[in-house]
């Protein structure tokens, strides 16, 4: 059994199902992905990324297996966030998930 570490990233923005949308349709080229307008999931190498939206805030959840880098997986989402975002300034909360 693979162990993993998990986080909760947080952000405030009322275009939260947008950038939901975008990240999800970017990275589906390349992984599986699913979403909805206010739900979405990321299979990344190593990593499960879940995004939720509401009207005002964007919940992201990474569990990143043993041995990935959890801090580069954090800084991966943020960055490509911060593009599709690139008229706002996103700031990021990331907490870890405790159990």
């Amino acid at each position: 059994m693979k162990t993993t570490m998990s986080s909760i990233g947080v952000v405030k923005t009322a275009n939260a199902s947008s950038y939901l949308r975008k990240l999800c349709q970017h990275w589906g080229h390349k992984f599986a992905v699913e979403f909805d307008d206010h739900k979405g999931t990321i299979a990344l190498p190593q990593t499960n990324c879940t995004l939720e939206a509401s009207a005002d805030t964007l919940t992201i959840r990474l569990d990143v297996e043993d041995g990935a880098d959890a801090t580069r997986m954090r800084q991966v989402v943020e960055e490509h966030l911060q593009r599709f975002g690139f008229r706002e300034e996103l700031i990021f909360e990331w907490n870890p998930v405790t159990i």
